[in-house]
Parts: C-alpha cells; structure tokens; sequence
C-alpha cells in the first residue's frame, strides 16, 4: 500500500505543463512499446497493465480522462448476482473477484461497501421475494468463492418493516412486509477511479495525453492531432489498443457495437428524506431488473437506470429523452409516500454501454452479454469493448496479452492484481487522517495535501457552490495533479457539480481562477 504523505505520488502528477512536454517527444518521432488510444476505465487500465509490465506506454484521448461511458455509470462496483441470474456464471464470478480486488487491494480509499435495501411492497409477490433472497445468498457466495472477507461485505439479512423504514423512511408504509438488505461496493466517483488509474499508470511511466484525437490507427501507431493547437502529430508505436469505447467502431473495420442507453436522475436529498441505504425498486413486469436510488452523500440522490438501444451516430455527451425520465419516475413512485415530480429532478446524465452486436439478442439490449471481448485486426491493431466498469482491469489484462502477442513485445506478467492506486492506503490508515471523511474518500492518502490547500488559502476552503461539499483546494488539486485543462474538467469529471446545471453555473467562476491560478 502506499504511504500517507502530503504531496502527490511521485510522477504521478498529470498537467497542462507535462502533457506538452510528452507531445512534443512523441513529435520528435519517440517510439512506445503500446499505444492506447482512449482513456476511460478500460484505457486508461490498459495504460497501466502495459506500464507496469515494464513497457513503454502512450495513451491518449480526444477528449478527458473519463469523457465518456465511464463517468456514466451507477457508481458501483458490482459482484455479478445480475449475471448469476441469467446463467452468465463466468462473468458473474470476474465480477466479484474484479469487485474483491477494488475493494481489499488495489482502491479501498475509493471503494467500501454499500447496503441496499428491496423493500417488499405489495408490488413484489411472496415467490418474488423468495427468488431475490436466494439471489442474495448465492451472492454472497460469490463473495466467498472470490475471497473477499466478511468484513469488507456483509451478510445479507431480511428486514422487518419497522427496519426497513428505518433505513429509508420515505417508503410507503402500506402493505410493507419487511425487506431485504444486501451489500455490493459502491464507488466515490466513477471518474475518480479513471482519473486514479491514469496518475498510477503515469507514475509508472506511461505517456498520459488528454485532448489527442487519434485520426487513423496503424499497425505501427496513428496519426493524430492536438485538440488544443490543431497540430498534427505522428505516434509511432509497436503495437496498439483501441479502447475507444462506443467509439471503437470509428477506427477500426469489421467491430460492430450495439450501443444501450442507462439513464439517470439527479434529485436533491431532501425530497427523498434521509437514507441511510440505497434502494433496489423492482421494475414491475421484469423478473430481475430494479430501479437502483442511490444516495451520494453530497446532498444528491441518483435514481437509474435504464437499458435502451441506441441507434445512429454516437454523441460526445449522449442526451437524456423524457420517456427515461418519466419511466424512472413511474418506479420511484411505484414504492415511495412522497411524490417525485418533474420539477424535482435538477439533472440527469445518460451513459452509451459499448455492447458487442452478437446479433441473437433480439430486440433487447439488456439481453446482451456484458462479457468483453478482444479482437484483433488484420492489420494488427487490438480492439477491446463490451464488459463493465467494475472488470476494467480484467478487460485490460486481456487486451495488453493480446496486444504483445500481436506486436511481438517482450513483456512481463501482468502485476495489477496488486498494484495499488494513487491515494491507496489500508483502512485503519486512512481512518487515522486528521481530515474530512469526505476527503478521505475521494483522494485516500493524498487528502492531506488537499486540506492543506485550504489551510493556506481559507478562500480555497470554502465551497465553490452554497450546499454542495467541493471546494475551491479540490479544483486547485485537479488543475495541478489531476490534469484539468478547462472548466468542463472541473466541474463535470473531477468533481460532479456540473450534473446540476443550476450549480455548475454558480461554480464557473471558482473553476476559472483555479485554471488560473500559479502552477505552484
């Protein structure tokens, strides 16, 4: 595990000032071992697999780390019970190993368990009911079958209604028969994670480039283009990973994706009242789909999410219709005694989950495999899509075996099973910082230096929105060590204030003097 210490990770620091330095090498005609082209969780993991096998690494993307699907997501880390369900046993045990991994070696500070609660409303038969508690179980046999301890997840257990409404208060009490509480992990931030696993991957060497678009993929690299200058750039590299995303069908031939929507909502906490465990609301006429409530901690609540296919060209940032808001309300209200209006809902996001086309599900994206899947071209370039964020590293492994083997590149195994991310430290050792909680969750060991920002500056120590907990010492942080290049990397990927737009506007002006601000 890494140490508590008040400046960032060794080399691990990603800014404007080191991006142009790297670009101007990889110009001069330097050449990588692998190139990466794409940097949400599966990218910028590949990023770090290759690195940390000892392989010189460039990784770039058009955009910002976690630009697209991955800063979409649920936030969790998920064991794979869903996958169980439909018989997907080999996706659903990856899931909880990959979940264990997060959670005990590799991100505790980022992960931590989270309980869920399915309350038994008159919506949910007795044979339902007795079908999701043998649901649990066997999750939590997954849990035993990955090694993961019964102190990071708990048991599951039934609830009795007086215990249920404990937990979540604004469920309706009529008909309700108790409930069952279950765990899974549950991240800070899912673009926390990508932003972490790209510093790691950077202190072990690899070329971290954000605002690199990469035009055409070579056998020997790409051709690309700084976003920043409009300048061409030729990347030389001995073998290549496309993990681009929903995008991965732009750069290479013959991959066909089968984009599916998940929508969410954003509320403020106080129309939901207090909870104390997120919801699983069962979707009625589905078997094994809910409707996930999810509450942040930072005065919001996130209520997702739906599976829907996608046609057509593939946006930057997917826009959200009112048929998914207006279906997510439907559920919420099937189970809650407040009423949730439109008016309520202060934002809402939409990811594009990169599903492989398998052409035999029908009509129905969710019937579609979350197993991943690498393919290679003929010319050589390895393409990886489909799985989820919680398998990103196994997604990464396989790509970076199937890339050396393309390329021919000597390489050792992959160690990242093991390797511990920026801000990583055990338990009882973060538990011992002299810090916010709150801090502590999003930055681990490096909360420290974080506070300290603020305890210079008592301006950076005030937050950047009245109500919400991001302060002007966190947009400092990201512009210095976490690569921020504008306002957008700010509130909508290092911090989440931009889902509000209402907030993201108040905001503007504090991510601005960050930007800035002296380097140091």
């Amino acid at each position: 595990m890494t140490t508590t210490s008040n400046t960032a990770l060794p080399g691990s620091s990603l800014n404007a000032e080191r991006r142009r330095a790297e670009l101007d090498r990889l110009a001069d005609g330097a050449v990588v071992d692998v190139l990466v082209v794409g940097l949400g969780a599966t990218g910028a993991g590949a990023a770090l697999d290759a690195a940390t096998r000892g392989l010189t690494v460039a990784a770039i993307d058009a955009h910002d780390l976690a630009f697209g699907t991955s800063r979409w997501s649920s936030k969790l880390i998920h064991g794979g019970l869903r996958y169980l369900a439909s018989g997907q046993l080999d996706v659903a045990h990856e899931s909880a190993v990959e979940r264990g991994i997060l959670m005990e070696r590799t991100a505790p500070h980022l992960v931590r368990a989270q309980p869920f609660v399915l309350p038994l409303t008159p919506l949910v038969s007795r044979g339902q009911a007795a079908l999701a508690r043998a649901g649990f179980l066997a999750g939590d046999l997954l849990r035993v079958g990955a090694r993961t301890s019964r102190g990071t997840l708990p048991r599951p257990r039934t609830l009795t209604a007086v215990e249920t409404r404990h937990l979540a208060p604004a469920l309706r009490p009529t008909g309700l028969r108790g409930g069952l509480l279950s765990w899974d992990g549950r991240l800070s931030d899912d673009a926390r994670l990508v932003t972490a696993i790209a510093r790691t991957a950077a202190a072990h060497g690899a070329r971290v480039l954000t605002r690199t678009r990469a035009l055409e993929l070579h056998r020997d690299g790409a051709t690309a283009r700084d976003e920043t200058t409009g300048e061409q750039l030729r990347i030389r590299a001995r073998t290549v990973i496309n993990a681009a995303g929903v995008w991965a069908g732009g750069l290479v031939d013959d991959v066909r994706l089968r984009p599916s929507r998940g929508t969410h909502l954003v509320l403020r906490s106080e129309d939901l009242g207090r909870l104390s465990a997120g919801l699983h609301i069962p979707i009625p006429g589905e078997a094994n789909r809910f409707v996930l409530v999810l509450p942040q901690g930072d005065g919001r609540v996130y209520v997702g999410l739906t599976d829907e296919p996608v046609d057509g060209d593939i946006p930057d940032v997917p826009e959200v219709p009112e048929t998914d808001i207006g279906f997510l309300l439907d559920v919420l209200g099937s189970a809650l005694d407040v009423t949730v209006h439109r008016a309520d809902v202060v934002g809402a996001f939409a990811g594009l989950r990169p599903l492989l086309d398998t052409r035999d599900a029908g009509g129905r994206t969710a019937d579609i495999s979350r197993r991943h899947a690498v393919l290679t071209s003929p010319d050589g370039v390895v393409t990886v899509v489909g799985g989820k964020l919680t398998t990103y590293r196994r997604m990464a492994q396989d790509a970076v075996d199937a890339a050396v083997a393309a390329g021919g590149v000597a390489a050792g195994p992959c160690r990242t099973a093991s390797v511990p991310l920026v801000g990583a430290a055990r338990p009882r050792t973060l538990a011992a910082l002299d810090v916010p909680p709150r801090l502590v969750h999003r930055y681990g060991s490096e909360a420290p230096a974080v506070h300290a920002l603020g305890l210079d500056d008592p301006a950076l120590a005030a937050p950047v929105v009245p109500g919400h907990p991001v302060t002007g010492a966190e947009l400092l942080w990201a512009v210095r060590h976490e690569g921020a290049l504008d306002t957008g990397d700010l509130l909508d990927r290092r911090t989440r204030v931009g889902l509000v737009p209402e907030d993201r506007a108040k905001a503007e002006q504090a991510a601005r003097d960050a930007l800035a601000a002296p380097v140091s």
